[in-house]
Parts: structure tokens; C-alpha cells; sequence
């Protein structure tokens, strides 16, 4: 399918549960399912201090084999003060965090980096692609505006003594229990990236295809191939080809995270990716963040089965 992809060496797991931090929506009275567990309004006979919602996401991601149990933080929303509120509202013990995860380097991603960092208990490795820590990024729309992208600081990580980790190849977390999506090929002919997306450097405005988008994949006993995508920057689509075949596992059981497809940029490709997820026939489809409301509803039009609302608190159990 790739030529000359990495393939990883990917142990199964015998469960997965990805407990959402910071996404774009919350609703309290959303009922649980079979494969997402709702926050309570109630904890210990006392009303639950309120969860926050923000344009930004965080996964605290648990993978379970036998006696393990391994830990990662996915991202970290957009501002300093959703996550750590909600780490302590969920009773979220991410002192057990064994190492960190960037999707990429755009400012929805890194709100709370400094906070959480700064509050675990002993430093750890930050997982990321060198070109996260790209500077100068920019949006440049059609009638000429430039709006600077707040980015990724070297030293935002290093200040809490943990170290950065750059990858630029497919990497295995977790004791080889969760692998990294890193440098995901743009195959598909609809998924071209964000079309507002550059770099100003010396006054010279350069495309930004955004190549330190990435993702992670988890293969789950007897089921198939979870993928988590952060923004899926690169195209959600092009992101599960991209799994399948690092991993060598065709089976998809489920697709989780920002799809990418809000606003007017992106609207016009809704309809095709959500007929592409068809081929993949997963279980499970949450998408958050970034995917819209246009097309969160599509995909529950379309696989009404398969289709859950994520909210801030849900606990995704796969």
C-alpha cells in the first residue's frame, strides 16, 4: 500500500480506556452506552465540581495486558485551566502517566502543558515530531488576514525536568502496547490539509502541511485496531490506511478524535470521508474536537450503531 513504510511489532491489548479530558462539549445528562461511561453528576454523596468544555482536546489513555496497566496523556486543550480543573472534578489519577503524547504543536493541543507537567510527581518523556516545535506559524485567509498560531516552546517541557522525545517514524508506547502514528502519507485525493495553514519566516509566507500531525493505534484483543487521532490534520482516512498498514492489522474496531471537518474549508469534504469510513465497517465511531457539528451528526445519520456523543468526562472503554 506505502513503499518503504516502518512496520511496528504491535502487542495486543486486552482493553483500552480513553477518559476525555478536554473536548469542545459537555452534556451532563448524556446517557451512558455500552462502550462510554458518563462522568456522574454525583461523587462520594457530593455534587461533583463542575467540568469544563473548551476548543481543545486531552485523552487520559489507559491500556490494560494481563497484570499491566500503562498510562499516556494525549494532548492538553487549549488554555491552562480546563484540564487541570477537570483532572481534579474526574478524580483522574494522572500520577500514574508513564509518558506523554503530542498530537501536534498548535495551541488547542498545549494549553495546560506547563500545569500538568509541573504537577506530576516525577519527570517523564514527551512524545513528539521535531516539527511540532515549528515557529512562526500563521493562518492567512482569503481576504489577506494573518493571525499568528500560538506554538509549542522547547522550554514549556523542559522547565518541568521532563524530557522531549522526537520521533519522526512510527514508535511503540506502552511496552509495545500502543503505537505512534507518525508521518502519516497524504494519499487520498479530498484530504489536503488545512488550506489557511503557513509559516511567515523572514517575511516569506510558506505553506504549512502541518507534518507533525500524528496519531496513536492500539490493537485490542480479538476486535481490531483503535485509532486516536488528535486533530487528524493529515486526514482521518489517511490516518486509519496509515494504521493498517504499520501494524499489518486490516481490521478496524474503532475510530476516535478530532476528524478535522469544521468549517467552510472543510464542510465540502464531509460527505466523502464519511462514505470512506464505510469500508473500514468499525464498531465504534466518537469523533471530537475539530470534526464539526455538520459532520458529528452525518456520522450518526450514517452509522446510528456504531456513532457515540463524546462529552467532557466520558470514559471510552473498548
Amino acid at each position: 500500500m506505502y513503499e518503504n513504510t516502518i512496520k511496528i511489532k504491535l502487542r495486543e491489548a486486552d482493553k483500552l480506556v480513553i477518559t476525555t479530558l478536554v473536548d469542545n462539549y459537555i452534556d451532563n445528562l448524556l446517557a451512558s452506552t455500552e462502550h462510554v461511561e458518563r462522568a456522574s453528576l454525583m461523587k462520594d454523596g457530593v455534587r461533583r465540581k463542575p467540568l469544563l468544555a473548551e476548543h481543545g482536546l486531552s485523552f487520559f489513555i489507559e491500556v490494560f495486558s494481563g497484570e499491566e496497566h500503562h498510562c499516556i496523556i494525549m494532548d492538553f486543550g487549549i488554555s491552562p485551566n480546563a484540564m487541570p480543573k477537570n483532572i481534579a472534578a474526574l478524580g483522574v489519577d494522572v500520577d500514574q502517566t508513564e509518558a506523554v503524547f503530542l498530537s501536534h504543536g498548535h495551541h488547542d493541543h498545549i494549553g495546560a502543558l506547563r500545569e500538568v507537567l509541573g504537577s506530576l510527581p516525577h519527570p517523564i518523556e514527551v512524545y513528539l515530531h521535531p516539527l511540532a516545535l515549528s515557529q512562526n506559524r500563521i493562518h492567512v485567509f482569503p481576504d489577506g488576514r494573518e493571525i499568528p498560531i500560538p506554538t509549542l516552546q522547547r522550554e514549556m517541557i523542559e522547565e518541568s525536568g521532563c524530557s522531549i522525545v522526537e520521533i519522526s517514524e512510527p514508535h511503540l508506547l506502552a511496552s509495545g502496547l500502543v503505537g505512534t502514528l507518525t508521518n502519516i502519507p497524504r494519499k487520498t485525493a479530498f484530504e489536503k490539509g488545512m488550506p489557511t495553514a503557513h509559516y511567515k519566516i523572514d517575511g516569506k509566507i510558506i505553506k504549512d502541511d502541518i507534518l507533525d500531525d500524528q496519531g496513536l493505534v492500539v490493537n485490542v484483543k480479538g476486535k481490531g485496531l483503535v485509532v486516536i487521532a488528535g486533530c487528524g490534520h493529515a486526514g482521518i482516512i489517511n490516518t486509519i490506511n496509515f494504521a493498517r498498514e504499520i501494524t499489518g492489522v486490516e481490521r478496524i474496531y474503532a475510530a476516535v478524535g478530532g476528524f478535522h471537518l469544521t468549517g467552510p474549508e472543510f464542510e465540502p469534504i464531509i460527505d466523502i470521508t464519511v462514505e470512506s469510513m464505510k469500508q473500514y465497517s468499525p464498531e465504534v465511531i466518537i469523533p471530537c474536537h475539530c470534526t464539526g457539528w455538520k459532520a458529528i451528526n452525518l456520522f450518526e445519520k450514517t452509522f446510528p450503531d456504531q456513532f457515540a456523543l463524546n462529552s467532557v468526562g466520558a470514559k471510552i472503554v473498548l
